[in-house]
């Protein structure tokens, strides 16, 4: 957390839980709630990343979040990782349906077992992750419900159908949670990051040409970084957007 960073006080004490947190996005989710005082549960496959980012949390002086093991695909393991959230740190008040994975694929080569993993990994979980924590924030009489989506499908970007067609399905996803559930006082948003410079992105496609490209394509002229997704999850997340629902919140510094 920078020290110009908005401080929330809405977010102290309030119970997080975030999927897909050891690395990328999701570990600048961790880290910058942690910061503000929440209590913060993670879940991902990655262990030994996920226990770095909850060392280097305790490092910087904050409350260490709870890191919860579970593969996503795995209902049952998410619906019980919900649970043991809850039941350590208490009522989930915020949840971030960050965990994706854009694996570039062919549309030649599709087959039904792919097809089905690939919305299993970028749709399916969304959906029980929310009917998980829903009727915890029902009781609460409030909740914010944080979906990812992606600028990648806006571009009309070729090369991951099943990728694509996940995360537009996650923005009507979106809409229908937030008119079932807005009577409850639970906000559902959905945040569509551009294209961002994690480590993972770095590694696999970031080449001179194709920042320069990113750059023109851009209003403006920076690369995005992981804690310009975080900062407007904390937003979303505060009491600050309290009447802010079913909408989607675009970072990506112009481009779309």
């Amino acid at each position: 957390m920078h020290p110009d960073d908005a401080v929330y006080p809405s977010l102290r004490d309030r119970v997080v839980f975030v999927t897909g947190g050891a690395s990328g996005i999701g570990a600048a989710h961790v880290a910058h709630f942690a910061a503000q005082g929440a209590r913060v549960a993670f879940v991902d496959i990655q262990a030994d990343a996920a226990a770095s980012v909850a060392d280097a949390v305790a490092a910087a002086g904050h409350a260490k979040p709870l890191f919860i093991p579970c593969d996503l695909r795995d209902i049952p393991s998410l619906q019980s990782a919900v649970r043991m959230a809850a039941q350590e740190l208490g009522p989930v008040a915020v949840l971030v349906n960050n965990a994706a994975h854009d694996q570039r694929h062919n549309w030649q080569d599709m087959t039904v077992d792919y097809w089905e993993e690939r919305l299993q990994v970028n749709l399916r979980h969304q959906f029980f992750a929310i009917q998980a924590v829903a009727p915890m924030m029902q009781q609460q009489r409030r909740g914010s419900i944080i979906n990812f989506g992606s600028v990648s499908w806006h571009l009309a970007q070729g090369g991951m159908p099943a990728y694509t067609t996940a995360k537009a399905g996650v923005e009507g996803l979106t809409r229908s949670f937030a008119r079932d559930l807005g009577a409850d006082n639970i906000r559902v948003n959905c945040v569509i990051p551009g294209w961002i410079m994690t480590e993972r992105q770095k590694a696999l496609w970031l080449t001179p040409e194709a920042e320069a490209a990113t750059l023109k394509a851009q209003c403006l002229k920076q690369m995005l970084m992981p804690d310009d997704v975080a900062r407007l999850v904390l937003w979303l997340a505060s009491d600050d957007s309290r009447m802010c629902t079913a909408q989607t919140w675009t970072v990506d510094a112009g481009r779309s």
